[in-house]
């Protein structure tokens, strides 16, 4: 558009002092505004300095899942199932009936263990009482033997006695003779009397050596037994520990193998497993607060702590763990396992294994020297 004739040396004129007017400043210009928004802006700032302050001592991952030591139920003995007093994600205490198995067949075992428990006791005490006859024995052929060598003692005097009065005319032959025969009857009935002493002890010896085969068959019997009674007590098969029964398989009329599962359970000790970035741990140790919402139940928040931290992250421990001196590395963040237990845990509600956990760990990142200073004061 064209201005009209004279009209451009005005406008020329006018930009000529616009240009020559000094500006005003920001502040200047909008006075109002600073003066509402700087009120707003000073707290605004603090406290998003104090909720920064506060975040940066918090750690948290969506990467943790609850965890427990479950297991399967196998029964150890073979047979059929006759009741199954517990139901599908039951909760038993700690020696609660879960299967009852037939324990006829199991009855009649340690009834017939029992019975040779019970000979080869009498066994042993047959072979005591012929210890105790034996050595009766021993000590009467004992007694008979020093009959005889006092017989003998006297045999010997008169002997000598006799030869010494033939000797010197004072006595006569024949009564040496008598004396002297009797000497002999006399050291020959001292050693019958000693082989007949003999005797007893060297059954004595064969007494003892059966007695000790009795023993060791009357340990056996006794170990027989006691592997009886136990496989009876296998027929019941109950909870060793306070838990859950959780995909019950068992069924009255089965025949249970010995290690067929019979059921899955899980213990009341569970715990959270936690995998932090291992850029997460440096300010995290054992005993710190945890707060842990659990994605099933988003309106609870329970309280736990730290127990420990894996030494090693979680590909370390896996199955083919990964091979970083091989190929072309990319360096990537690992994730390390910690464990959290629970401090409150739900009782009205089912929590169990794999369950997704969002924990937010209370980490201190305060100063040393600040701390000391807060110490001081």
């Amino acid at each position: 558009m064209e201005l009209p004739p004279g009209r451009e040396d005005q406008h020329l004129e006018l930009d000529r002092k616009l240009k020559d007017t000094p500006r005003k400043g920001l502040l200047r210009r909008h006075r109002l505004a600073f003066v509402v928004g700087l009120p707003l802006f000073i707290p605004a700032a603090g406290a998003g300095s104090l909720y920064w302050d506060y975040a940066k001592h918090f750690e948290t991952t969506d990467d943790a899942f609850i965890a427990a030591r479950q297991f399967a139920i196998a029964p150890r003995v073979p047979g059929y199932i006759t009741a199954v007093p517990v139901t599908d994600n039951q909760h038993v205490a700690a020696g609660r009936v879960i299967v009852r198995i037939d324990d006829r067949d199991y009855r009649i075992a340690l009834d017939q263990a029992q019975a040779q428990v019970a000979g080869a006791e009498a066994n042993v005490q047959n072979i005591d009482a012929q210890l105790s006859v034996q050595q009766a024995q021993i000590s009467a052929n004992q007694a008979q033997v020093e009959q005889v060598q006092a017989g003998l003692v006297f045999a010997q005097q008169e002997a000598a006695r006799y030869q010494h009065l033939a000797q010197t005319g004072s006595g006569s032959v024949q009564n040496a003779q008598r004396t002297t025969s009797q000497l002999h009857q006399q050291q020959a009935a001292l050693g019958s009397a000693q082989a007949t002493l003999r005797l007893p002890q060297r059954q004595i010896e064969s007494l003892k050596a059966q007695r000790d085969s009795a023993v060791a068959s009357l340990a056996q019997a006794k170990a027989q037994r006691d592997q009886a009674q136990l496989n009876l007590s296998y027929t019941t098969v109950t909870a060793d520990q306070g838990g859950h029964v959780a995909y019950l398989s068992a069924a009255v009329g089965e025949f249970a193998q010995p290690g067929t599962n019979l059921t899955m359970f899980v213990p009341d000790e569970i715990w959270v497993t936690a995998n932090f970035k291992e850029d997460q741990l440096d300010a995290m140790r054992p005993g710190q607060p945890v707060t842990l919402e659990i994605d099933a139940y988003p309106e609870r928040t329970i309280h736990g702590h730290i127990a420990s931290v894996q030494p090693g992250s979680g590909t370390a421990f896996s199955l083919l763990p990964v091979q970083n001196a091989t190929g072309n590395y990319v360096k990537i963040v690992q994730r390390v396992p910690v464990k959290i237990i629970m401090d409150d845990p739900p009782a009205d509600v089912a929590v169990g294994p794999g369950m997704s956990v969002v924990p937010s760990v209370r980490v201190d990142r305060t100063p040393s020297l600040y701390k000391r200073f807060r110490g001081w004061l």
